[in-house]
């Protein structure tokens, strides 16, 4: 049976997936067969395993550093929000239902057993589990309900590792805080804290830190600085949405969707020379860029009735009469289409007309497609017709279905796929940027193509390098040990 230990953070965006990915990166590095382990996520960026089953994808990221191929055990509970109070809950890697958050509690000796079956068997083939917590610990009124954090470490009896972010300030107040709030036996299982996202002179930091361990009677293990590392971030948390590349030549808007997921399909865009993706949520922010995208969604009608009711909608529809090239994947391109339709209320509920940009139309069932794909794209026309018959590789998430004419369509300017990581390919990326060139009547030159895989493996090795300088190391192997 495996070793673990448990990180955990003071609030959300702390750094506790990356500071896992990267305790994962060195024990894989120094030999370990390790995993990592997160019992309940709650996210709208998932992944589909190779047999076919759902996860989050920060426990993807964080396999990926450890060089594994994603493991629905390493996240056996998953909330999809669609709704400020209720989620699609993924148990094991398949739709348990949707549940309000007072139904998902009456669930919860189910969910915990379960997560206590996949904690096991993962354990059972690896050295060490390094798992991660959610949000904060110390939410005193869910604590005998705990399932992700101090519960999740009992059950595992694992040490812990407690984070606290110093960029937003108050680093001091909520680590204190957060071990006051622990009870005696949660207190115990702490053995080191680190403090995250650090900028400025050490020296003038360290006599706060000799403070703090007087104070909470646990050892500082490092100050980690902020690190200049590029890798999946979660959710609405993400840097991403805010960036702007001034000096990009072609410029790609993406619809900032309400219930946004998967944005990660853009990322082999945004690394490539001389281009900049965005992320716009006012109409106004549109402008006139090269390409809009409209991504996925785990609320196809509620983000399409906002698309509609905020005026996105309308300016997408002036900018398609152009001829400009619009894209949608997933959700996005079911509401390109004619009509969505959703009788059994496994989304929103009712009838809604599409943008009409695209023949199909979509009909919610129960069942949920998940599945990984492979194979060559549909012929397609217009200024993307180079992408034909190229290959691709990707992964399906969605509840609806309609008749397919293939894996990518098009009417014109207007582009369709069910297709998650579409761009991921080098030569698909490549080529789509060199017809958005040749659109402007520029010269594309040489784009070129950008392996996102091999780009991926460098940033995981220099998040272990900044780890290795700035946490002590031999006290953290001292606690799996």
């Amino acid at each position: 049976m495996a070793k673990s230990m448990m990180v955990l953070g003071t609030c959300s965006n702390a750094g506790k997936s990356l500071i896992t990915a990267g305790i994962c990166r060195i024990l894989t590095q120094e030999g370990f067969r390790t995993a990592p382990f997160k019992a309940q996520n709650m996210a709208l960026n998932s992944c589909i395993t190779k047999d076919g089953l759902e996860m989050g994808r920060a426990q993807v990221m964080q396999a990926e550093a450890c060089g594994l191929e994603p493991d629905c055990r390493m996240n056996p509970v998953l909330l999809k929000p669609t709704s400020d109070r209720g989620s699609q809950v993924i148990l094991n890697g398949k739709v348990y239902g949707n549940l309000s958050a007072r139904d998902f509690y009456a669930h919860k000796s189910l969910f915990r057993e379960e997560i206590r079956k996949a904690y096991e068997s993962l354990a059972a083939d690896y050295d060490v589990i390094v798992m991660e917590g959610a949000g904060s610990p110390a939410e005193i009124n869910l604590r005998e309900e705990d399932l992700v954090n101090m519960g999740m470490a009992r059950m595992a009896d694992a040490p812990v590792l407690l984070v606290g972010d110093i960029d937003r300030g108050g680093v001091f107040a909520s680590l204190a805080g957060t071990m006051l709030l622990f009870d005696e036996e949660e207190r115990a299982r702490v053995r080191g804290v680190i403090i995250n996202k650090f900028r400025g002179d050490l020296d003038i930091l360290k006599p706060g830190l000799s403070m703090l361990e007087d104070i909470i009677h646990v050892p500082v293990l490092g100050v980690v600085p902020y690190l200049d590392v590029d890798i999946d971030d979660e959710d609405s948390l993400s840097e991403k949405f805010t960036r702007r590349d001034p000096e990009a030549v072609i410029d790609i808007a993406v619809v900032r969707l309400p219930r946004i997921s998967n944005f990660t399909d853009f990322n082999a865009l945004e690394y490539m020379d001389g281009v900049g993706v965005r992320y716009v949520r006012d109409p106004g922010e549109l402008g006139d860029p090269d390409m809009v995208i409209i991504p996925g969604t785990k609320n196809t009608m509620a983000d399409l009735l906002w698309m509609r009711q905020c005026g996105m909608e309308a300016k997408i529809l002036r900018y398609a009469s152009r001829g400009k090239p619009v894209f949608g994947v997933c959700g996005g391109y079911q509401m390109l289409g004619q009509r969505l339709s959703d009788p059994l209320g496994v989304e929103h509920g009712g009838t809604l007309d599409g943008m009409k940009l695209l023949p199909h139309s979509t009909d919610f069932a129960s069942e949920k497609v998940t599945r990984e794909t492979s194979g060559r794209l549909s012929p397609v026309t217009g200024i993307f017709s180079e992408l034909s018959g190229k290959p691709f590789d990707g992964y399906e998430i969605h509840m609806g279905s309609q008749e397919s004419r293939g894996n990518i369509i098009n009417e014109g300017n207007v582009y369709g796929t069910y297709i998650h990581g579409i761009f991921d390919r080098q030569e698909i990326a490549a080529e789509v940027i060199r017809a958005l060139y040749r659109e402007r009547g520029l010269e594309p030159g040489e784009v070129r193509p950008f392996d996102l895989a091999e780009y991926k493996q460098k940033q995981y090795d220099l998040l272990a390098e900044g780890l290795r300088n700035a946490l002590d190391m031999e006290k953290i192997m001292d606690m799996i040990r």
